[in-house]
């Protein structure tokens, strides 16, 4: 694969399918039960999409892909996805 990346390099892919910023979402892998900020997951810029890999175990806990100008996520990995908080 290619270079890895953080959780920021996928802000806007995040955004453009949540509709909210999602970095700070708080995520569970469902391999290892690593739980942390999506800014924190390991993150590879592959065409046609993007992976995203548990920093500690390296399961995929996401993958997004654009077919023909439709966002196509798949959020199998994460045991669990919780809402960013609004603010401090």
């Amino acid at each position: 694969m290619d270079s890895t990346l953080d959780g920021n390099a996928i802000a806007a892919p995040l955004f453009d399918v949540f509709g909210t910023e999602m970095t700070t979402a708080i995520g569970t892998c469902g391999g290892c039960g690593w739980g942390g900020p999506l800014a924190e997951v390991a993150v590879y810029l592959v065409r046609p999409g993007v992976v995203a890999r548990c920093p500690e175990c390296g399961q995929l806990l996401m993958v997004i892909v654009d077919r023909r100008g439709m966002m196509c996520v798949d959020l199998a990995g994460f045991a669990s996805l919780e809402e960013p908080e609004d603010g401090p």
